[in-house]
C-alpha cells in the first residue's frame, strides 16, 4: 500500500489556508450586520402608511456595504433622499445587529396623519419631521420614546391638543411643535422633563395658562410661545430658568406687569415680549441683563422714562420699545451703544429735544408718534432716521410732516386719494393709482412727488434683515382682478399710510389686499399665516386679520370698505403686527401687514372754484330760514293754523302744521294732569287728538331765550330726519305767543326713568333690552353723524334724552340743541350747551365741538345700562365724583364687571356686558381723535367688530382732565343750576325722572373765560 506523504512544508501552507479561510469567515460573516425583524416591520408598516415615502425594507437594509441603508432598488432620486435620511446604529450584539436611531424627513412635503408605529421605535434618538404637511393628531405612542433627545414636527397641519403622555419623553432635549394648528391647554405633564433645553411652541392656538409645573424645567436655555391665545399673568416662576438664553412671549393675550423675577435670568441674549394685557406698569427691572443683544417690550403698557442703564448695556444690536407710554427724553447714554443696529421708539409719548448726535448716525432709528417739541432736523427723513410726527402738534417748525397729525402747511384741496402700494403707476376703473416703488422699509418715511400721500414703516423682519419690504407673485399665482393686487407693501412691525391736505368730511375708503407670499399647492410655502392689525384715523377697525382666511386662499384679491371721517385735514391709515402668525415660512423674515391698494373717494359734492362746501351749506340753511319765515308770516296773515279744519286736516301728519285748537283739546288745555315733563325749553304735556292718536307736545317757553331760534332750528332740522331710533316729528304750531312742537308720544317714558327713576317708576331691564336699547341708541346717532344728508351734532346725549316705546325700543329725542356739521366739521362754541357728567372735556373746556362729543356722551350712557346707576348721582366712595372715575379704577384693577347692575344676578352675558363697558370707556376716551365714529360703536356692539380693551390710566396724581372739566363747570354754573354735587340736586333729578324731555340740561354762561382755564388744560396735559 503506497502512501502519499506530504512533505512538511506542504502541511504547514495547508495549515495556514485553513486558518485564513477560517478567519476569513468569521469577518465576512460579522458584516451580516442585520436589523431585527420587528424593526423591519415597523419601517415597512410605516413607509405604507405614509403618502409617497415608498420605503422597501429588508433586515440587511442598514448594512454598511448595502445600498447606504435600504433597499432602494426601483426607487426615485427623491425617495432615496428619504431613505438616506433614516440614520442606523450597528455596534450592537458585537457589531451584528443594526438599530434605527434618527428619521430625518425635513421639508419633503410628506401628508397624512403620523404613523403610530413611530412610537414603537424604542432606540430612536431623532425624529424630525420638519416642514411637511402631516396633518391629524400627535400620537400619543410617542410618550414611548425614552431615547428621543430631539422631536421636530414643526411647520405641518397638527391638530388637537399635546398629548400628556410627551412627558414620559425622560430624555428629551428639544421640543418643537411650532407653526402648526394646535390648541387647548399646554399639559402639565411637560414640566417632568428635567433634561428639556429648548421648548418651542409658537404659532399655535394654545389657550389657558403655562401650568405651574413648567417652573421645573431648570435646565431650558429657550423658550418660545408667541402667537398663542395664553392668558393669565406672566409666571414668576419663569425666574427658576436661570440658564434660558432666549424667551420670547410676543402676541398672547398674557397680562403684565412683567415680574422682576425677570432680572434672574443674567444669561438672556434675546428678550421678545409684546402686546401685554392688563394694568399700566413701569420700566421692569433689566439692570442684571448684561449680556443682553436684543431687546423688544412692544406694546407692554410701559409707562414712565426709558432707564439710563439700558444704555450701558453695552452687548445690546436691537431696541424696540414702540407703542407704549414712555415718557421723559432719550437718554444721553444711548449714544455710546456701539453694537447698536436698529433703536425703535415710535409711538410713544417721549418728549424733549431729539438730541444731535440721533441725527447724525448710521444706525436705523424710528422715532415717530411720539411728542418731542424740538429737534434741528430738516426732514422727516434724516440719513436712516425716520422722524415722521414726531414732534407734538404745538411744536415751533415750518416741516408739517415732523408734526403730529402731519397737519396741511397749505390750503387743503385733496378729496381723493388712489395708491398702488409696493407697485407701478396703473390706471383702474378710470383712476389713476399712484405708483409706490420705494424699496426701502426699516425705518422709513417716503413723500409722493404731489404731496398728496406719505407712507411711514417701521421694523426689521426677524431672522433676515435683508428681506424686501415689497412683494411681488413670486410662486406664480393665478391672480385674478385688478393688477394692483399682483403687488403689495410689507412691514414687519408698522406700515402708516397718510392721506395728506384733504379737505374735511366724510370719506368712503377701500383698502385692498391679496396674499401674494404664500403658494397656493401642498407644499410646505402653503403653511405660512400672516395675521395684523388695521386702523383708520386711530380706531382699529380690524384685529386678527387674515388676508387668505378672509378671501378664500391665497392669490385671491378681497377689499375692505371703511366709512371714516377727516377733521384735521389727515387721513391715517394704520397696519400694525401684533406678533402673531407665522415668521418664517416660506423663509424667515415673511410677516407683518401687507396691503395691495388703497382707494379713497369723498361721501360729499366735491363743488368747484365757485363756492365752497361751508358757502353751500351756509345758502340751504339760510333757504330753509326763508321759507319758515315765509310761513311764519303766512301763519300772521291767518292762511295757516286759523282756519276750521276736518279731523283729518287737524291731524296734520302730513302737512306737519298743527291749530293751536287742536292741541289745546288735545291736552285738555294744557292741563297739569297731563304735564309728563319739564326741558330746557319749557314743559311737555301727553295729548290726545280726536282721532285717538296720542302725541307729546313741547312747550316752548316764550320766556326762554332760545325762542324762535331754536324753535326754527328745529323744524328745519328734525322735521327732515327719519330714523326708527329718533323720535318723530309730527309737526308744529306757531300761534300769538305759542310756540309748539308735536311728536311722537312714548309710552315707556325716558331710559333714565327705566334704569335710576323713584322705586315705583323704575322698570326691570333683562340684559336683552338692555343691548337693544344700547344698540338703538348708538344706530340713531350713526344716522344723525353720517346717514343723514344734514350732519347733526346733538349735543345732549343722555339717559333722559333717550325714550322707550311701547316695546321699548330706544329713540333719541330732544335735538334743539343740535348744531349743523360745518365744513371744518368743528366748531368753537361760545355757548356751551349740556348737561354736566356727559359733556366730552374739549367741549365742556374750550367749546370743541366735533360728532365724538357726542360718542363721549353716548359712552356715559352705555356705562349707566350696564350698572343701573346714574352717572352723576352715583358715588361709591367719596373720592369718586363720578360712575366714570370708578369705572376706570376697576378698569385698571381688573374687575370691569363689578359695574354690572346688582339686579341682573347671573342672568346676563358676561362676553357681551364686558364689550358695552370696554366700548363706554372706549368711547370716554380724554382724545377725540381716538373715540371711534358711531358706525363702528355699531359694529362693534354687534360683535362684527373687535373691541380694542381702552389703555388710559387715570392719574394720581392729577385728577383727570374729564373729571377736572365736569368739576369746573360745575362751579361755572353755580349761579344757573343747583350743584351737580348738592342732595337738592340729586332730589331734584330723581324727581325729574318722571317724563321725557327733562329738566337736567345746562345751558351755561354765555361766554366762558378761557383764560381763567389755562392752568387747568395745562396740568391735564399731564394726565
Amino acid at each position: 500500500m503506497m502512501r502519499f506523504v506530504m512533505p512538511s512544508s506542504s502541511i504547514r501552507v495547508s495549515t495556514m489556508l485553513f486558518i485564513f479561510m477560517f478567519l476569513a469567515s468569521l469577518h465576512f460573516g460579522s458584516n451580516a450586520q442585520l436589523i431585527p425583524q420587528d424593526e423591519v416591520k415597523l419601517l415597512q408598516a410605516i413607509s405604507d402608511k405614509v403618502e409617497n415615502l415608498n420605503w422597501k425594507v429588508t433586515q440587511r437594509s442598514c448594512n454598511v456595504k448595502g445600498d447606504r441603508g435600504f433597499d432602494n432598488r426601483k426607487i426615485s432620486r427623491d425617495q432615496a433622499q428619504i431613505i438616506r435620511n433614516v440614520t442606523c446604529d450597528c455596534t450592537s450584539n458585537n457589531f451584528t445587529t443594526c438599530h434605527v436611531t434618527s428619521i430625518s424627513l425635513k421639508g419633503l412635503n410628506i401628508s397624512g396623519p403620523i404613523p403610530d408605529e413611530l412610537g414603537n421605535l424604542n432606540r430612536l434618538e431623532i425624529l424630525d419631521l420638519t416642514r411637511n404637511n402631516f396633518n391629524g393628531s400627535i400620537p400619543k405612542s410617542l410618550g414611548r420614546l425614552s431615547s428621543v433627545v430631539t422631536l421636530s414636527l414643526l411647520g405641518n397641519r397638527l391638530t388637537g391638543s399635546i398629548p400628556s403622555e410627551i412627558g414620559d419623553m425622560a430624555s428629551l432635549q428639544e421640543l418643537n411643535l411650532e407653526d402648526n394648528q394646535l390648541e387647548g391647554p399646554l399639559p402639565p405633564s411637560l414640566g417632568k422633563m428635567s433634561s428639556l433645553l429648548r421648548l418651542l411652541l409658537s404659532t399655535n392656538n394654545f389657550t389657558g395658562t403655562i401650568p405651574e409645573t413648567y417652573g421645573n424645567l431648570k435646565n431650558l436655555t429657550m423658550f418660545r410661545i408667541d402667537g398663542s391665545s395664553l392668558s393669565g399673568k406672566i409666571p414668576t416662576f419663569i425666574g427658576n430658568w436661570t440658564k434660558l438664553d432666549r424667551l420670547d412671549l410676543q402676541g398672547t393675550s398674557m397680562e403684565g406687569p412683567i415680574p422682576s423675577v425677570i432680572s434672574d435670568l443674567t444669561n438672556l441674549t434675546e428678550l421678545r415680549i409684546s402686546d401685554l394685557k392688563g394694568p399700566a406698569m413701569t420700566f421692569p427691572n433689566l439692570k442684571n441683563l448684561k449680556l443682553l443683544q436684543r431687546l423688544e417690550l412692544r406694546n407692554c403698557l410701559i409707562t414712565g422714562p426709558i432707564p439710563r442703564y439700558i444704555g450701558e448695556i453695552e452687548s445690546l444690536k436691537t431696541i424696540d420699545l414702540s407703542s407704549n407710554m414712555l415718557t421723559g427724553t432719550i437718554p444721553d447714554t444711548f449714544q455710546d451703544l456701539g453694537k447698536l443696529n436698529y433703536l425703535f421708539l415710535t409711538n410713544n409719548s417721549l418728549s424733549g429735544r431729539i438730541p444731535d448726535w440721533i441725527l447724525s448716525i448710521k444706525q436705523n432709528i424710528d422715532l415717530s408718534l411720539n411728542n418731542f417739541t424740538e429737534t434741528s432736523a430738516s426732514n422727516c427723513q434724516m440719513l436712516d432716521v425716520n422722524l415722521a410726527s414726531s414732534l407734538s402738534r404745538s411744536a415751533n417748525t415750518p416741516i408739517s410732516c415732523l408734526k403730529m397729525g402731519q397737519p396741511c402747511s397749505g390750503k387743503p384741496q385733496f378729496h381723493s386719494l388712489f395708491i398702488n402700494c409696493g407697485g407701478p403707476e396703473t390706471k383702474i376703473e378710470g383712476n389713476e393709482y399712484e405708483a409706490d416703488l420705494n424699496l426701502r422699509g426699516i425705518s422709513n418715511y417716503f413723500s409722493s412727488n404731489g404731496g398728496k400721500w406719505a407712507y411711514s414703516s417701521t421694523g426689521v423682519f426677524l431672522g433676515n434683515d435683508k428681506a424686501d419690504y415689497v412683494a411681488t407673485n413670486q410662486f406664480y399665482l393665478n391672480i385674478s382682478g385688478p393688477d394692483y393686487f399682483k403687488t403689495a407693501r410689507m412691514a414687519p412691525l408698522y406700515l402708516n399710510y397718510y392721506g395728506l391736505c384733504m379737505l374735511n368730511g366724510n370719506y368712503k375708503v377701500k383698502l385692498h389686499f391679496a396674499e401674494i407670499a404664500f403658494s397656493d399647492d401642498q407644499s410646505y410655502s402653503s403653511l405660512g399665516k400672516r395675521v395684523f392689525d388695521v386702523s383708520i384715523q386711530g380706531f382699529k377697525y380690524l384685529k386678527d386679520f387674515n388676508i387668505a382666511k378672509e378671501a378664500g386662499g391665497v392669490g385671491k384679491g378681497i377689499t375692505r370698505e371703511f366709512n371714516v371721517n377727516v377733521t384735521d385735514n389727515t387721513l391715517e391709515i394704520h397696519l400694525s403686527w401684533a406678533g402673531k402668525g407665522t415668521n418664517a415660512i416660506p423663509i424667515r423674515g415673511v410677516y407683518g401687514p401687507l396691503i395691495s391698494a388703497i382707494t379713497v373717494t369723498s361721501n360729499f359734492k366735491v363743488y368747484g372754484h365757485g363756492f365752497s362746501t361751508g358757502t353751500i351749506v351756509g345758502i340751504v340753511v339760510g333757504a330753509c330760514v326763508i321759507v319758515i319765515l315765509i310761513l311764519f308770516a303766512l301763519w300772521k296773515m291767518g292762511f295757516l293754523c286759523r282756519k276750521d279744519q276736518t279731523d283729518q286736516e287737524l291731524l296734520g301728519l302730513k302737512t306737519g302744521y298743527f291749530s293751536l285748537r287742536q292741541i289745546k283739546a288735545a291736552t285738555n288745555n294744557f292741563d297739569p294732569a297731563n304735564k309728563i315733563g319739564e326741558g330746557g325749553f319749557g314743559p311737555v304735556y301727553k295729548g290726545v287728538l280726536s282721532d285717538g292718536a296720542v302725541i307729546a307736545v313741547k312747550q316752548l317757553s316764550s320766556k326762554s331765550k332760545q325762542g324762535n331760534r331754536e324753535f326754527i332750528n328745529e323744524i328745519g332740522m328734525i322735521s327732515a330726519l327719519q330714523h326708527p331710533n329718533l323720535v318723530k316729528l309730527y309737526g308744529c304750531c306757531i300761534e300769538g305767543n305759542q310756540l309748539l312742537l308735536v311728536y311722537e308720544y312714548m309710552e315707556n317714558n325716558s331710559l333714565a326713568r327705566a334704569l335710576f327713576g323713584k322705586e315705583n317708576e323704575r322698570m326691570q331691564l333683562d340684559w336683552p333690552r338692555r343691548m337693544k336699547i344700547c344698540v338703538g341708541i348708538a344706530k340713531g346717532l350713526a344716522y344723525l353723524h353720517e346717514e343723514s344728508r344734514l350732519k347733526i351734532v346733538h349735543r345732549d346725549i343722555k339717559a333722559t334724552n333717550v325714550l322707550l316705546d311701547k316695546h321699548l325700543h330706544a329713540k333719541i329725542s330732544d335735538f334743539g340743541l343740535a348744531k349743523l356739521d360745518e365744513e371744518e366739521n368743528t366748531h368753537i362754541s361760545t355757548r356751551i350747551a349740556g348737561t354736566i357728567g356727559y359733556m366730552a372735556p374739549e367741549y365742556a373746556m374750550r367749546g370743541y365741538l366735533t360728532d365724538k362729543a357726542d360718542v363721549y356722551s353716548f359712552g356715559v350712557v352705555a356705562l349707566e345700562i350696564v350698572s343701573g346707576k346714574s352717572n352723576t348721582n352715583y358715588r361709591p366712595k367719596e373720592e369718586f365724583v363720578y360712575l366714570l372715575d370708578w369705572a376706570y379704577v376697576l378698569q385698571e384693577q381688573g374687575n370691569l364687571l363689578e359695574l354690572v347692575d346688582p339686579s341682573l344676578g347671573s342672568k346676563y352675558s358676561s362676553e357681551e356686558a364686558m364689550r358695552m363697558l370696554q366700548l363706554a370707556l372706549l368711547c370716554t376716551n380724554p382724545s377725540p381723535t381716538l373715540r371711534p365714529s358711531m358706525s363702528s360703536v355699531v359694529s362693534m356692539l354687534e360683535g362684527k367688530t373687535p373691541i380694542q380693551a381702552p389703555i388710559i390710566k387715570r392719574s394720581d396724581s392729577v385728577e383727570d382732565v374729564r373729571f377736572k372739566a365736569f368739576e369746573m363747570l360745575s362751579q361755572d354754573s353755580q349761579t344757573h343750576v343747583s350743584s351737580a354735587f348738592s342732595q337738592d340736586s340729586i332730589e331734584q333729578g330723581s324727581k325729574s325722572m318722571g317724563g321725557p324731555w327733562l329738566d337736567s340740561s345746562i345751558s351755561l354762561p354765555s361766554r366762558i373765560d378761557y383764560a381763567s382755564n389755562d392752568q387747568l388744560i395745562r396740568n391735564s396735559n399731564n394726565v
